[in-house]
């Protein structure tokens, strides 16, 4: 009897979390893909860690409930403050065979092959910053002497992306303050971390007011390449997962609004469908 097959969720807390979906298609383009973005009650940036984690939990439940076998935090905040205690706590609850990983691990996996001298600037939104946790995932893989960490919140972003203002005055204003700002903190930063989803449709903008010697990582492509070869790694998941080409979108506000945005991310038409979350 031939096994049901599965798809791979990815769950960020608006639309951010497209330019993660957006390059593991492009990577793995013949897996089947659900994309659960939390629009209504975006953004989780300046949410509590127990609410983070609340919601989080929901939208995660919410992907195994529609056959994902596996599911990607394409969030930072999210990854931030939710990821360990779903890994942790509800997973050997839920199913111990089912899988929820994030996106810093593999931004900080990625950093030795980046960064020179070891000077790295972390921007990001205000609960990923206070929650530490690019500092203490760079102090578990590489101890506390390999990198000199520089972290900013850059809260006025987000608020410019999704109103599609990449390059207009404000976003100039804003995108040379915070760039001044991590650089005059440490004028040695060779390598920054765009550690939002959100941020990779500022780079062009971002590039303008960073030195050409530094070096500016958007997460999609990290993560596309983390994921690929964790399926290598594991085998039993990868046997259990759809390989249609499939993908579907999901929303928790009007559908009208999030196939508008997800159109302005991923450069397509979108038809995505409303749900609500218990």
């Amino acid at each position: 009897m031939e096994q049901h097959k599965e798809s791979i969720g990815v769950f960020d807390s608006g639309y951010g979390g497209l330019t993660i979906l957006k390059e593991i298609v492009r990577k793995l383009p013949e897996y089947n893909y659900v994309y659960l973005g939390d629009n209504a009650r975006a953004p989780y940036g300046a949410r509590s860690f127990e609410v983070v984690y609340e919601y989080t939990r929901e939208a995660v439940h919410k992907l195994f409930e529609m056959e994902c076998r596996l599911v990607i935090l394409a969030c930072n905040t999210a990854s931030a403050k939710a990821l360990r205690t779903i890994q942790q706590v509800d997973l050997p609850q839920w199913d111990p065979e089912k899988r929820v990983l994030g996106v810093i691990r593999p931004s900080v996996e990625a950093l030795n092959t980046y960064s020179q001298n070891g000077h790295v600037g972390i921007l990001a939104t205000r609960g990923t910053v206070a929650s530490g946790s690019y500092p203490i995932e760079v102090g578990k893989l590489y101890g506390e002497e390999r990198f000199r960490i520089t972290q900013l919140a850059c809260p006025m972003w987000v608020p410019l992306v999704e109103n599609n203002e990449l390059d207009g005055e404000g976003a100039i204003y804003f995108v040379r303050k915070y760039i001044q700002e991590l650089l005059g903190t440490d004028p040695e930063i060779d390598t920054i971390i765009l550690g939002c989803t959100h941020y990779p449709l500022l780079r062009p903008l971002i590039a303008r007011f960073v030195p050409s010697r530094v070096k500016i990582i958007g997460q999609g492509q990290i993560v596309a390449g983390s994921l690929a070869d964790y399926l290598k790694r594991h085998p039993e998941i990868d046997r259990r997962l759809g390989k249609d080409s499939r993908r579907s979108y999901l929303t928790t506000e009007k559908t009208e609004l999030f196939d508008r945005m997800a159109g302005l991310f991923l450069k397509e038409e979108i038809s995505s469908q409303r749900i609500f979350m218990c």
